[in-house]
């Protein structure tokens, strides 16, 4: 990969059947194979579970290098427009396996994201809204945790995967729904360090420890119980499960013939993590590969990361839908922001909100859809212009959930997605 230092651095509280069923599901799912009788019946409870893949191109890759290319033009840069698996679409030739997938994926190639800042781009993708002073909207990996997963959860419901950094708990994207809904952040694809039992203690010595400190801890309720204590104890009745499903993060554990296909790289890795995440009842996962900010050689670079995203991510796509779970999975790879039609001086382009694309596949998709239209260049939407309201809108709706219901928080209500904006009926199948 090429040295990147050109970059800019810089409850609802009403229980609708709907919901209901979605938190059963997920609970059902989190008990495993082994809470049922049938385990044909925990399969396809498993594969009925809703959960959401964002895969998360870090920097602002060039929706012309993918999506919406714009070949023979002054904005199109040296690479070709080919034909793809759904009729009619073609997307860059960077996408070769990619594009036997567009059967499967929608496009939305008229997005107006309202910012050319990285971070604000982020948060906006991820939120469905601008910023607002005196409030912080949660993450829609908060929200997805909050209203699709289950309570008994062995596993956190919100999880990140980063390519470099460290690994734990803690983050403020749940915002006012609480930390519990906050992300999990596996630098590298790593577990926290914490995660496995010490070397040196025996599983014996393990239990013997674990029950001495539930009598202490129940000795200590018995006088002083109080909303913190049972806060404590449910943070260590939680951390116990995710130690009991710690060969869940081992992606040693899948057969060589499978980690070939996803390719022998850390983007491949943490795409196979991803899988059996969202395969272990994990409710939303986010992958994010960086970094795509091309101010500088901007074609050369998209050669390299696009190659090395496109083939995992068509295996990725294959193995959901081998697996039967990309019926139930929604996969939506985004960026903060796209990048500049006019190529700069240095080969290079720069920030761009006002006209870029996002992809969807699996549940509740059309797939082979495209959405919206720019103009012959790239420089403006011409058709169908959509705000990331609309995408947040999308992607619940997707998954079965009512996008115009609110959160409570303060008994204060809060819409779940910005009701200036509505979802796209066009790529909802």
């Amino acid at each position: 990969m090429l040295p990147c230092d050109y970059a800019c651095r810089s409850a609802d509280h009403t229980v609708s059947r709907r919901a209901f069923l979605g938190t059963a599901l997920g609970a059902t799912a989190a008990l495993g194979a082994a809470g049922f009788a049938n385990p044909l019946a925990a399969q396809q409870l498993a594969k009925t579970q809703k959960r959401v893949l964002v895969i998360f191109l870090s920097g602002g890759v060039s929706q012309l290098e993918t999506w919406d290319p714009k070949p023979n033009t002054d904005t199109g840069g040296p690479f070709k427009a080919i034909q793809t698996s759904a009729t009619g679409t073609r997307v860059c030739e960077l996408l070769p396996h990619t594009a036997k997938q567009m059967h499967r994926i929608a496009l939305v190639r008229s997005l107006n994201s309202q910012t050319d800042d990285h971070g604000i781009g982020e948060q906006v993708m991820l939120t469905g809204r601008k910023p607002e002073a005196g409030i912080t909207y949660p993450h829609i990996g908060a929200v997805s945790a909050r209203l699709l997963g289950g309570s008994d959860s062995a596993l956190p419901g919100h999880i990140q995967i980063l390519p470099k950094g460290g690994s734990g708990f803690g983050g403020r994207d749940a915002a006012f729904l609480g930390p519990k809904f906050a992300s999990v952040s596996l630098g590298d694809g790593k577990p926290p360090a914490d995660l496995f039992r010490p070397g040196n203690l025996g599983p014996a010595e393990d239990d013997e420890r674990e029950r001495f400190r539930k009598k202490l801890n129940d000795r200590f309720a018995k006088s002083r119980k109080s909303a913190a204590t049972d806060a404590y104890t449910e943070s260590f009745a939680q951390a116990d499960r995710v130690v009991k499903q710690a060969a869940v993060f081992d992606v040693e554990k899948e057969p060589a013939r499978v980690a070939d296909r996803y390719g022998r790289h850390d983007l491949g890795r943490h795409f196979l993590l991803a899988r059996r995440l969202l395969e272990a009842g994990v409710t939303y996962v986010k992958v994010s590969h960086s970094n795509y900010d091309t101010h500088h050689e901007n074609f050369d670079f998209h050669i390299e990361q696009l190659g090395e995203f496109d083939r995992p991510f068509a295996a990725l796509l294959d193995d959901l839908a081998d697996r039967g779970m990309l019926d139930s999975t929604l996969v939506v790879v985004m960026s903060e922001m796209g990048r500049t039609p006019h190529i700069n001086d240095r080969y290079g382009r720069d920030h761009w909100g006002k006209a870029w694309s996002v992809a969807l596949a699996g549940a509740g998709i059309k797939g082979g859809a495209v959405i919206g239209k720019t103009n012959a260049n790239g420089t403006a939407v011409v058709d169908r212009e959509v705000l990331t309201g609309h995408l947040f809108h999308t992607y619940l709706r997707a998954v079965g959930l009512d996008s115009t219901k609110s959160f409570y928080p303060n008994e204060r209500p809060v819409p779940i997605a910005d009701p200036k904006t509505a979802a796209i009926p066009e790529v909802l199948a």
